[in-house]
């Protein structure tokens, strides 16, 4: 099972968002995923409860309980694990990170914000985990985008190539438990996650196989 952390310190950065509508793309690629929401505020479980589909599954839990979350994820064929974390609790995100296999990092484009990434940067490097940042809500014209990726890239950091501009899509389809891509199919915010997601993929085929994938492997070996 392959395990993504969501992580800012920041709030309002977007991590239920995009760890919402990550989970969808992914569920849609036909992998069995689930999100881990560790925030206090609940925000991906209340979108799960106004959700019609089943998938993918949201586990509400704290964040002292995260490895048995995982783990039972894990053994009921979890493929995909994301990690929805609070802001303002530098422990809660070192451990998503540990128990992540990559931390990515949203940004909005502003000061504040691309000041605020060090102390999540730090933390993934802390937990020895490889983290991107995403920006998000760029505005949709001028060089605001291109200024804050320019000041990201001097911390030496991966940026991912992929932005989320400021859409309505992002925030209407979460108030009606969907995503983006469900609420506005052929729209430019669909667009956007599935190339996010294709990203992301890209990570999910370079990462090794946890523990208990090996543990699976090694059983079926020897059946």
């Amino acid at each position: 099972m392959k395990t993504i952390a969501i992580i800012s310190q920041k709030g309002g950065a977007g991590k239920t968002t995009i760890a919402i509508h990550l989970a969808v793309a992914a569920t849609q690629a036909g992998m069995n995923t689930a999100i881990i929401d560790l925030d206090p505020q609940a925000s991906s479980a209340n979108w799960s409860d106004r959700r019609k589909a089943e998938l993918p599954v949201v586990v509400s839990a704290h964040a002292s309980r995260l490895e048995q979350v995982l783990d039972t994820t894990r053994t009921t064929g979890g493929q995909l694990a994301i990690i929805d974390t609070a802001p303002h609790s530098d422990k809660t995100a070192l451990d998503a990170a540990r128990a992540s296999d990559f931390v990515l990092i949203p940004c909005r484009p502003s000061i504040l914000d691309i000041e605020a990434i060090a102390n999540s940067l730090d933390l993934a490097k802390l937990a020895g985990k490889r983290a991107a940042v995403v920006l998000n809500a760029v505005a949709p014209s001028g060089h605001e985008a291109d200024e804050a990726a320019e000041a990201i890239r001097t911390l030496g950091d991966d940026l991912c190539p992929v932005r989320l501009v400021n859409r309505i899509a992002y925030s209407r389809a979460i108030v009606y438990g969907k995503a983006a891509q469900e609420y506005e199919p052929h729209g430019k915010a669909t667009q956007e996650i599935e190339q996010l997601h294709k990203f992301m993929r890209a990570h999910y085929h370079n990462i090794k196989r946890s523990h208990g994938d090996k543990t699976n492997e090694q059983i079926r070996r020897r059946a």
